[in-house]
């Protein structure tokens, strides 16, 4: 147990411009899981959100509904906060960058910087992202002349303005970030060493003037403070620096974990460290980084039309289905697909027939041979060993992966022992003990040996899924004491004559076909939305030309050949196994005449991800490869090494 222990986490706090949907839901339902699996560990938690309401972009949206920019961000924000309690996010506390105290603070730290020579007023010349509210150079543009982030539009932008000094931090963050672990997963700290600090970190404009919804500098009132700098603030005003709202800093900074996209980690890899460090105040320990929830290989997005409801989702399948899957289907530090066949198949799967099988199966064979409770008498037997050894291994190994943010591979390795356990019940075959009498005590052990896993399993599965989890518990008969963390990792705590409690089926089983129906026919309307986009697309294929919305539909990725053998019934055709950094695929392709294949294995290639399978001499092929025509031969389309596999191209 980790008694005296403290632990701060933090999302991104949001920027209110839309209502929430489920691509907003990752970063806060992780931390939510991170903060629950910390306090089951007996840490004194601090996990904060919030949303981030000033800037250009709300001040033009309030004025086209027609009320004022806080009337306007209170009614988003409580659409949020409603959100985080409909799906059990139980943070410590939740900051709106309106709080007077919070408003209070940001005018001092500015003061601060001041003061210390970090700031200093020119005038600033450049290309501005409305609605990311971003300043970047040319250089920094997508290939398309676009914001880097978003691909919109940028505009040239002249105003007077404060200047933050970053580029007098650039030796201290490229050491941050190459000689700390600062940034995770690595591969992001290097993405940002390459793209900003070696062409030269600028100094970034911390201050605005042709909008007024904001926080006035407190040394030059017609200055708006710019947003990030106001943003990313939070996270200390929130614990009480430079105001007296809260008095947490000395216990709970620095943070432990930021957790954000991958949108803003230069934001919060670059500017704040150098803030903090102009502040003389220690860094975060961690910047965890995560990739985008696309829908069907499309980033979600209100305007292409593919939003899924929360709500929606949530009342028809149960809260607890919804964060699972989310967090199950999110490889740490890449993209990862939502859609509908994959949540249906995966709540079906993992929770309905493994999980809830496995949990409505114990009980009602402990009910049915043993009228609900145990006899004492055990009789060890073949396989129990391998079962119990898996259990006890299993809370170091998760807590592990849940220090490093790797919340999906923390349930594999839960979800492996559930399906263990589901093989043990096949292996042992209590159906047949039962018949026996003189097998009486051999069934009593096998049954608690699946209710120890069960107890097992399902308490380190409560942080994730914190509704129905305690339910599994109780039909099981584990009591609170039974589920302390320090009992996690030793087999046979439940009492030896432990009483079940039969009750209803966890996890139903979804009718596939009839679910992606209802769920399409909700996304429908939204679609039609869209109709006029879609004539512009026609226009474009008339051309000979397609949208950047009809390329991005193309889910491109990264993976590492690790088997590789001819198909029998073909002389063209090589067949290959990938791991993409998920479960792993297979693709046939037509280059058995340029590679052999013991000349693919290991290679980093690129692949289409969202093609339709299909068969090929009787081989199942899970995608395309990417190759190139090189006169009378043909390549492979090769990624450096160090790209993490499964990783999205764009």
């Amino acid at each position: 147990m980790k008694e005296n222990k403290t632990f701060y986490i933090t999302t991104p706090i949001y920027y209110p411009s839309a209502a929430p949907h489920i691509g907003h839901l990752y970063t806060t339902v992780a931390c939510d899981a991170i903060a629950r699996f910390k306090r089951m560990e007996g840490c004194k938690v601090m996990f904060l959100t919030g949303t981030d309401e000033h800037g250009q972009k709300i001040q033009q949206k309030a004025k086209e509904a027609g009320v004022t920019p806080k009337q306007y961000v209170d009614e988003i924000a409580g659409k949020f906060q409603k959100l985080w309690k409909y799906v059990n996010v139980d943070y410590d506390r939740f900051i709106r960058t309106t709080d007077d105290y919070h408003e209070t603070a940001v005018q001092k730290i500015y003061q601060t910087l001041l003061n210390k020579g970090y700031l200093y007023k020119s005038e600033y010349k450049g290309k501005y992202c409305t609605p990311c509210e971003s300043f970047w150079t040319e250089s920094q543009l997508d290939e398309n002349g676009k914001c880097p982030e978003c691909h919109r539009e940028v505009k040239e932008a002249t105003e007077e303005a404060y200047f933050f000094k970053l580029s007098a931090f650039s030796e201290k963050l490229e050491k941050l970030l190459t000689e700390t672990d600062f940034v995770q997963p690595e591969w992001r700290a290097k993405e940002l060493v390459n793209n900003f600090i070696k062409p030269g970190l600028e100094d970034v404009c911390v201050s605005r003037t042709s909008f007024t919804w904001g926080v006035k500098l407190p040394f030059d009132e017609k200055h708006i403070a710019y947003v990030w700098i106001d943003a990313l603030s939070n996270y200390i005003t929130a614990l009480g620096y430079e105001n007296d709202k809260y008095d947490d800093m000395k216990e709970f900074w620095p943070a432990d974990v930021h957790m954000v996209a991958k949108d803003i980690m230069r934001f919060h890899a670059l500017i704040w460290p150098a803030m903090l460090m102009a502040l003389d105040l220690p860094l975060p320990k961690k910047l965890s980084v995560h990739g985008y929830i696309n829908f069907n290989g499309v980033k979600m997005s209100k305007s292409i039309g593919n939003v899924v409801d929360p709500f929606v989702l949530g009342e028809r399948y149960g809260v607890d289905s919804i964060r699972y899957h989310i967090l199950r289907e999110m490889p740490f530090g890449s993209d990862s697909d939502y859609s509908n066949e994959i949540m249906i198949n995966r709540i079906n799967s993992d929770l309905a027939n493994d999980l809830g099988n496995l949990v409505s199966r114990t009980v009602a064979m402990v009910v049915k041979y043993f009228d609900g409770t145990l006899p004492a008498e055990r009789e060890e037997g073949e396989f129990d060993a391998d079962l119990k050894k898996m259990a006890v291994r299993l809370t170091p190994a998760v807590t592990s992966l849940v220090d490093e943010t790797k919340l999906s591979s923390a349930l594999t390795e839960i979800m492996n022992v559930v399906s263990r356990a589901n093989k043990y019940i096949d292996e042992t075959a209590p159906w047949i003990l039962a018949k026996d009498p003189a097998k009486r005590a051999r069934l009593a052990s096998v049954l608690y040996n699946l209710l120890e896993t069960i107890r097992i399993c399902t308490a380190l599965l409560t942080p994730f899924m914190p509704a129905m989890m305690p339910k599994a518990l109780e039909q099981i008969g584990a009591s609170k004491e039974d589920i302390s963390f320090e009992k996690l990792s030793v087999f046979g705590v439940l009492p030896a004559c432990v009483t079940v409690k039969k009750g209803d089926v966890l996890f139903p089983r979804l009718d596939v076909v009839s679910e992606i129906e209802y769920l399409n026919s909700v996304i429908a309307p939204q679609k039609e939305e869209q109709n006029a986009e879609r004539a512009e697309d026609e226009d474009l294929d008339k051309a000979g030309l397609i949208s950047i919305d009809r390329f991005a539909q193309v889910k491109l990725r990264t993976a590492q050949v690790v088997a590789c053998e001819k198909v029998a019934k073909s002389v063209k055709l090589l067949k290959l196994r990938l791991d993409d950094g998920r479960n792993g695929r297979q693709i046939v392709s037509g280059i058995a005449k340029w590679y052999k294949p013991e000349d693919l294995i290991g290679k980093k290639i690129v692949f289409v991800a969202n093609l339709t399978p299909a068969k090929l001499c009787g081989e199942l092929s899970e995608g395309m490869i990417l190759s190139c025509d090189c006169g009378d031969s043909v390549k492979l389309l090769t990624v450096d090494s160090e790209v993490p596999n499964g990783s999205t191209v764009r």
